[in-house]
Formats: structure tokens, C-alpha cells, sequence
């Protein structure tokens, strides 16, 4: 057997993605996609996800309810500059601290302002708004940062800028004992394998067993695919899938010809 006492600990994140125009369907979200793909590769386990509208109470809500329970919370949208970019004030009365104009982002912006000779205008000063006590996400692109607050990672909507912002975090991100993964092609549908499936799974439990119906333009089959944190845990259970075919094959199960869908 293993040692997992010398396993890496699992790392949990959540995502809150904030716009109305997220829930009216005028921006389609391209940060939820970017952040789960960053976080696996991380070995961060995004376990939960919310979206909710520019509306103070719901994302005081939401927010205190995921930092309670997530090593890492990361959010998007609400920093601008405009009047329905509140993320700032909520982030402020979810954590029970001033919202105040940082020092240090008001000049980072009157200078990114004065060397583009335009206004710093009280609307672009929202932009430097943030928890007090709060630290900077650095933005390379256009300059107003991000903050962090206790186990909260506040980032801009627009997803170039989300993007630069991740990548800038990641590397400061505490990560967990990666997902291994092995894939087992299976010639049978969903229907002759769904409770075969299931009694492989209450037998590994230390595993997840997902399986993915395909079809190839004639004929119908399933990929079983296998996913663990320990290697040999992984193996065993791939083994009783492969053996779980093997026998289907002895007792002369014909491949399903149609969809278990």
C-alpha cells in the first residue's frame, strides 16, 4: 500500500463570477472555463461555482458562504469604473472593513492616466477602490489591480485581464497532490455497464469513475475513464474495468447498436 500521510493535501477553490449581463445572456463567461483548466493544472480542486448579479446583498452572501468552506475563493467582474461595480463594497462588507481609495493604486492610475493624457476622472478613481488592509493583484494590461482579502482573490471581468490576473496568483497558490487519470475504451453502452460501473466504484472508493458514451458514425461504445490521487489505487480500479470487459466479452454480451442515453 501507499503512504498517504505523505500525500500532498487536497486544495479547494470556488468561483464567484459577478454581472448581470451573465445572467441576461449579453456576455457569455469565458473566466469560469480559463479558471478550472489553470486550477487542475495547478492541482487545485474547483469544487463549486455561483454566479450572481450586481447586487451587494447576494454577493455578501454568496462570498461568505464559499470562503467558510474553500481553501480559495477567486471572483470575477465588478471592479470597474462605472456604477454597478460594487464587487469592492461587498468584498468590504462581507470581511466587516472600510472600502477605501488604496494609495497605492490611486497613483499607479493617475500616472497610467497623466502618461495617456486623459483625465483621472472620479469614476476612473472607483478603480482603486478596495477592501482596506487589502493587497494588489498586479494587472499588466490595463493597470487597475485586482486585490486579495483573507482567502479571497477579487479579479477584473474582461477575460484578458482575468487571465493576466490568474497568472500572476498561481504561482503564489498552495497546490495538492495531483489528479492522475487513465482512460479504458469499453465496446459496450452505458445500459450493460451503469451497475457494473457502480459496483467497481463502492469498490474503490479512493477513486472516480466517470464514463462518456461515444459514437463513431456505425456503432455506439463507452470511454471509462479513471481518476485518483493515488497511483496504485487508480491501477486497481482501471484493472477491475478492464476485467469487467473482459468478462463481458466471455459471456458473449453483444455491443449495444443504439444509445443508453
Amino acid at each position: 500500500m501507499s503512504d498517504h500521510s505523505a500525500s500532498p493535501a487536497i486544495v479547494t477553490a470556488a468561483m464567484l463570477a459577478i454581472g448581470d449581463e451573465l445572467l441576461s445572456g449579453r456576455t457569455k463567461d469565458k473566466n469560469i472555463g480559463h479558471l478550472a483548466d489553470m486550477l487542475t493544472l495547478s492541482a487545485i480542486d474547483l469544487k463549486e461555482v455561483r454566479i450572481v448579479a450586481d447586487e451587494e446583498d447576494a454577493i455578501v452572501e454568496a462570498l461568505n458562504a464559499l470562503r467558510a468552506h474553500y481553501d480559495y475563493v477567486f471572483t470575477s467582474g465588478g471592479i470597474g469604473p462605472t456604477h454597478d461595480d460594487i464587487t469592492a463594497d461587498a468584498v468590504s462588507k462581507a470581511f466587516d472593513v472600510e472600502c477605501i481609495y488604496d494609495a497605492e493604486a490611486m497613483t499607479l492610475l493617475g500616472d497610467m492616466y497623466k502618461r495617456r493624457e486623459m483625465e483621472f476622472t472620479p469614476a476612473r478613481q472607483r478603480m482603486a477602490r478596495m477592501p482596506e488592509g487589502a493587497k494588489h493583484i498586479a494587472n499588466p494590461v490595463s493597470t487597475a489591480p485586482g486585490f486579495i482579502i483573507g482567502n479571497v482573490y477579487v479579479m477584473a471581468g474582461v477575460p484578458q485581464v482575468f487571465q493576466a490576473m490568474v497568472d500572476n496568483v498561481l504561482p503564489t497558490l498552495r497546490s495538492g497532490a495531483k489528479m492522475l487519470s487513465r482512460a479504458v475504451s469499453c465496446p459496450y453502452g452505458e445500459g450493460d455497464i451503469g451497475t457494473l460501473l457502480a459496483d467497481i466504484q463502492k469498490a474503490h472508493p479512493e477513486t472516480s469513475i466517470g464514463s462518456y458514451p461515444r459514437f463513431d458514425g456505425k456503432k455506439f461504445s463507452t470511454e471509462i475513464v479513471v481518476r485518483g490521487r493515488d497511483a496504485e489505487a487508480m491501477d486497481a480500479a482501471a484493472e477491475a474495468v478492464s476485467e469487467m470487459i473482459a468478462d463481458l466479452d466471455r459471456k458473449g454480451i453483444s455491443a449495444n447498436p443504439t444509445a443508453d442515453a
